[in-house]
């Protein structure tokens, strides 16, 4: 290999910190959007509530069957000391839909507040796309420590959370135009079968999206450190100005004495 063939010291570094980057970026969206943990307690519940109903057609039995394992997950991360977030957005989502299908009498309104949950949901990242502020953005610029510096320090970022809100909600837009329609025309287990087949596949590329957005973006802000930085900055100037009284005043005092 030449010398013009060998990779500089720059490239190499240029490599590696972009390689760091996009760790930083895996890693925070593993941390924020639960990774598989967070996912199989996102399906579970659901898959056995039409496990259940699909065999047996006991609205009761399966509803109570999803609430108890919704529940069971909760309790098993509060004994690990784990983030229990995602589970308990669960046992919310499950213990609306069992509400929901009690009161009616209709199996199929379980899954109507989940529904309804994903359409709110996918029109909220398209309205803060709109409006210059990303939904995704407000969501990981605490996870990358950078907060709200995207808005006015780091246009290239802000432009990545844009894109990213905007795959977000519109692959949960494509997501309800399957899904309501099914629950006015198809029966239950239907329904519920469309609704676990698409619980992870549309999650899946919206993320991975968002990843493709974010790796090429500029790297965050690190807004936590730049605080650090600035306290640091001024003890040491308190501390410059308090021995600099400290010397100047002996001085003074053999003034005044001679």
């Amino acid at each position: 290999m030449t010398s013009l063939d060998k990779p500089t010291t720059e490239e190499t570094s240029a490599d590696t910190s972009a390689d760091d980057a996009r760790a930083v970026t895996e890693a925070a969206l593993f941390e924020a959007f639960g990774g598989v943990r967070g996912m199989v307690e996102t399906v579970l519940p659901g898959l056995l509530f039409v496990s259940i109903y699909t065999v047996n057609k006991n609205l009761h039995m399966s509803a109570l069957a999803a609430l108890g394992v919704a529940l069971g997950m909760v309790v098993v991360r509060l004994a690990r000391r784990d983030t229990v977030k995602h589970a308990f957005s669960g046992v919310f989502g499950v213990g609306f839909g069992v509400v929901f299908a009690m009161m009616t009498g209709n199996a199929k309104d379980f899954y109507l507040p989940g529904m309804l949950y994903t359409l709110g949901l996918a029109l909220a990242y398209i309205v803060t796309a709109m409006a210059g502020v990303p939904l995704i953005g407000l969501m990981l610029g605490p996870v990358f420590k950078e907060n709200l510096s995207w808005r006015t320090r780091n246009p290239g970022r802000k432009k990545a959370y844009t894109k990213a809100s905007w795959a977000w909600g519109l692959i949960l837009l494509a997501k309800c135009a399957i899904l309501f329609p099914l629950y006015w025309w198809a029966d239950t287990t239907q329904l519920g079968w469309v609704l676990v087949a698409l619980k992870i596949p549309p999650f899946l590329l919206a993320v991975y999206l968002t990843w493709v957005f974010l790796a090429k973006a500029p790297p965050p802000i690190d807004v936590f450190a730049e605080m650090e930085a600035e306290e640091r900055a001024e003890e040491e100037r308190k501390a410059a100005a308090a021995s600099g009284e400290s010397e100047g005043a002996p001085a003074g005092r053999h003034r005044r004495e001679s």
